[in-house]
């Protein structure tokens, strides 16, 4: 199991939306689907995925958050007539932000919103490479310029984690004056991603609707991440938490769902009441009102 996963929210289409994207790329699947009855926004259905070797995880749970540019997932294939085919189905009912065509960055680059409105750029690139969709990050409004410290603070709280490079906008460059990287690439855990400050201005935000998930192997480890990432405690509920540059974490036990789905009705009504009350998830606490001692 991936240590960090995306996490996608939707209104009702999280399964449509998983099936469109899972027809979409080569190399994908549905892994499951579950149903967690009676929360705030009713019976809510979570979604796993796969696409082209990264998980996903996505949530139909109601019109609370919704996607913009500030995270976008970037798409590298090394066939141009993939990124043409992808640009094709992704862009139907969507909107393109960068049109599809040759920039100097590469010879055949496209940023488009698809009709969910999650955000994708598609990339072609000479070499194959290792995992072919990346979480990016876009450093925007209050948090533009921040993009650099925000990866060496990531960098320290996770293990097996790394910086491929860091390039930044030459002087003029950009028209927010902020805006200091254009470019980074970096692991956490094993999860490569890509961050950049905002220099085209924009006043959008990170947001619920794009989150990363943090498995966690013991009550250790769940107590470690909170304390490190958590910046804001008005957003603490049910393991969600938000850091110092506004983007949102789920720290979360391994097996949570078979914690809130498995077991008798009882069980999972018992637990999954317990869970919705807890902020930061307490596995013991959630143990023991499930068994009902």
């Amino acid at each position: 199991m991936n240590k960090i996963i995306p996490h996608l929210w939707y209104d009702k289409e999280a399964k449509e939306a998983a099936v469109l994207y899972t027809k979409a790329f080569r190399d994908s699947r549905i892994m499951g689907s579950t149903i967690l009855r009676d929360t705030p926004s009713g019976d809510t259905e979570i979604v796993d995925f796969e696409l082209m070797g990264t998980r996903f995880q996505a949530i139909s749970a109601g019109p609370y958050f919704t996607f913009n540019p500030s995270i976008s997932l970037m798409v590298s294939l090394n066939a141009k007539e993939e990124v043409e085919r992808l640009w094709s189905v992704l862009s139907e009912g969507g909107e393109a932000l960068m049109p599809l065509q040759e920039y100097p960055f590469s010879k055949l680059y496209g940023w488009v919103k698809d009709k969910f409105g999650l955000t994708w750029q598609l990339m072609f690139v000479e070499d194959e490479a290792r995992q072919k969709i990346k979480p990016s990050l876009l450093f925007s409004n209050g948090v533009c310029g921040l993009a650099e410290e925000a990866v060496r603070f990531y960098l320290e709280v996770f293990e097996d984690s790394s910086i491929a490079w860091i390039n930044h906008y030459r002087e003029g460059e950009a028209q927010d004056k902020e805006a200091r990287v254009n470019f980074a690439a970096f692991t956490l855990s094993n999860m490569e991603m890509v961050a950049m400050d905002n220099g085209m201005g924009g006043d959008f935000t990170f947001t619920e609707a794009f989150s990363l998930i943090v498995f966690c192997k013991n009550q250790l480890e769940i107590d470690y991440y909170w304390e490190k990432l958590s910046a804001d405690p008005a957003a603490e509920q049910c393991g969600w938490i938000k850091d110092k540059y506004g983007l949102s974490w789920q720290i979360i036990p391994e097996g949570l769902d078979e914690l809130l789905v498995q077991g008798s009705e009882e069980e999972i009504s018992r637990a999954t009441k317990a869970f919705l009350q807890m902020k930061k998830i307490d596995l013991k606490e959630l143990e023991r009102v499930r068994k009902g001692s």
